[in-house]
């Protein structure tokens, strides 16, 4: 992409500087833009440890979507300025890479700011399962809930609900008898389900439980298997939500991405993952990009569901190189399921098992050995990127040995494989990620949205100190990263960044101060270490000369302010190789990045 002028244009925009040393180029040898006025965080340097203690630069020159020039500002504006170069004064505000998502699901953020939002505190504001129902019956007579067969909601958290407990068939049937309704968890990996749901679905009392997935049962006297109550997990939920975004309507799917790509611009992203497509979602994703004049207005990578892309390899077609702002990088392989909803595969049992289990419940594996370790195979034998769904530390065990496996099969290689979530990691699996080169992906805002639910229900307080355990990866100099997961929690950067240095929960408490990093390593883990991730550190990740133009502007430095403080930083504007992507153009102002409309039917892949 070219660059052009950033919107929102002022007269301080277009202060010149005092240059004695040398007359400013006037022609085509210009930047486009120079910042300066601000903090400039460039997070150049290694890859751990403390920052450099030189002085940060005054100036950041910007030529065709690319940094030409990192500095004094002087000698910026002697070589770069030129009557058409934009002086950009930060006016006190920070400047730093723009920020990279390690792990979400782009047009599944599309998919939640769709459908219902069953949100609870501090993002949305349902408390209990009235709330619930109140949120799907609007849904159901909104414009978008009336063209879509199911009604459906996203969002809701049985820990943060009045009654503590899941929704059922009886419950979801007050919002319709007559239509299916769905409604989601939060952690995407469980769902509740109405009886015209279940009806759908052909769950009855006769259906056994899928493998890697459960039908919670009501009444167990209804021969065989007991009555399903509606709440369903991982292999028995994923049909639900499949079925239900495939009915809604075509024109909504549509605009699943343009949604998805404008929230992530919103939080400082630009480079963001769809990390669990449908090998079709994959192509029409491609069609979208191919569409849309000078590509897609922030970089996109795909990871294909292993299963799929082993069937049709030819299809996958992955690579390093974007096409129109889009490229397929590897595989996701998945392991297990959700430490919130307890279905995540653990190495000991669950402080409180949910009801119908006992006292030794652990979960359960999403794949079995062989399957698990063929997929990983598949992927290194096709040089894929293979990221593996782990939450439990059982599942990272399994993982641990499938790369062992297959690596040594494969011989040596960097494959940069990376494990997602990682929420119960031992130190002891921590130390072998380092040996094999797995890089640890944290999901770290789970120490707010679920630290205390899992310090007293879900792993007790010995073991919910150590979730997202990046501390032990710093400790032995390895590069990690830190996701959103989006639509799992909001695709919010600064919950990233606040939720490391802080570990703060819901309820104030600090979960694990032990386990806090500094401002600094948490930026690095959502720009340079990010960048590492993706095999792209040579393009992004830092502002360094012959990097791409990819900035966000904060109204502070999350480096520099007290950690307490992160939260509260707002993201001011978000320039995607020079071109500004957030806050969206005026209408018919053409300074700015486009959000592109799908073409495609079906731009959605459930959450895995």
């Amino acid at each position: 992409m070219s660059a052009r002028p950033w919107a929102g244009e002022s007269a301080k925009d277009r202060v010149s500087c005092v240059v004695t040393e040398e007359s400013p180029p006037t022609g085509p040898g210009a930047a486009d833009a120079i910042f300066h006025g601000g903090e400039i965080e460039t997070v150049a340097g290694p890859a751990a440890g403390p920052r450099s203690p030189d002085p940060r630069p005054e100036a950041v020159a910007v030529k065709d979507g690319r940094i030409v020039f990192v500095g004094d500002l002087d000698q910026a504006c002697a070589r770069w300025q030129g009557d058409g170069t934009r002086m950009r004064d930060l006016g006190g505000s920070a400047l730093l890479p723009g920020f990279i998502d390690p792990h979400g699901h782009v047009v599944g953020t599309g998919l939640q700011e769709s459908i219902a939002d069953l949100l609870g505190e501090p993002d949305g504001d349902v408390e209990d399962i009235a709330g619930i129902l109140d949120k799907l019956r609007e849904f159901a007579v909104d414009p978008v809930g009336s063209r879509s067969t199911w009604i459906i909601g996203f969002g809701y958290d049985d820990s943060l609900l009045a009654e503590e407990r899941h929704p059922t068939r009886e419950d979801l049937d007050q919002v319709s008898v007559d239509r299916p309704v769905l409604a989601i968890h939060q952690s995407f990996h469980l769902g509740a389900v109405n009886s015209k749901g279940l009806e759908l679905l052909g769950y009855s009392a006769e259906t056994k439980d899928p493998d890697g997935g459960k039908i919670r049962r009501g009444d167990m006297s209804v021969l065989p298997h007991g009555e399903p109550d509606g709440v369903l997990e991982e292999a028995a939920f994923n049909p639900a939500s499949g079925h239900a975004i495939l009915g809604m309507d075509d024109a909504d799917k549509a605009g699943f991405l343009a949604k998805g790509l404008a929230a992530a611009a919103s939080y400082g992203f630009t480079t963001v993952q769809e990390g669990a497509a449908e090998l079709d979602v994959l192509g029409q994703l491609r069609a979208v990009a191919d569409a849309t004049p000078g590509g897609l207005p922030l970089d996109v990578v795909v990871y294909v569901k292993a299963a799929q892309a082993i069937e049709r390899p030819e299809l996958v077609r992955a690579g390093r190189e974007y096409v129109n702002g889009l490229r397929a990088a590897g595989i996701k392989v998945v392991l297990d399921g959700s430490p919130q909803g307890r279905t995540a595969w653990l190495r000991k049992p669950y402080t409180t098992p949910p009801d119908d289990m006992d006292e030794d419940y652990r979960g359960y594996a999403a794949l079995g050995e062989k399957a698990a370790l063929d997929q990983v195979r598949a992927g290194y034998a096709h040089d894929w990127q293979v990221i593996a769904h782990v939450n439990g530390d059982a599942a990272i065990a399994q993982l641990i040995r499938c790369v062992r496996t297959a690596g040594d099969e494969a011989g040596p290689g960097d494959r940069r494989t990376t494990g997602i979530h990682c929420q119960t990691a031992g130190e002891d699996q921590i130390e072998q990620f380092r040996l094999l080169g797995i890089i640890p992906s944290f999901f770290s805002m789970h120490t707010f949205y679920w630290g205390d639910w899992y310090y007293e229900t879900v792993l007790g307080p010995v073991r919910a100190v150590d979730i997202s355990p990046a501390r032990w990866a710093l400790e032995r100099g390895m590069i990690y990263t830190s996701h959103h997961d989006a639509p799992v929690a909001r695709p919010s950067s600064i919950a990233i960044l606040s939720s490391q240095v802080t570990r703060l929960t819901r309820s104030g408490e600090t979960l694990g101060a032990h386990q806090c990093v500094s401002g600094l390593d948490a930026v690095r883990s959502i720009t340079v270490n990010a960048a590492y991730q993706y095999g792209e550190e040579a393009e992004k990740g830092t502002i360094e000369v012959g990097k791409l133009a990819d900035l966000v502007i904060l109204s502070a430095n999350p480096v520099t302010v007290p950690g307490t403080e992160i939260a509260g930083i707002t993201i001011e504007e978000t320039i995607k190789a020079g071109r500004t992507v957030h806050p969206p153009p005026p209408s018919g102002d053409s300074a700015s990045a486009p959000i592109p409309e799908g073409v495609g039917l079906n731009l959605f892949a459930p959450h895995c």
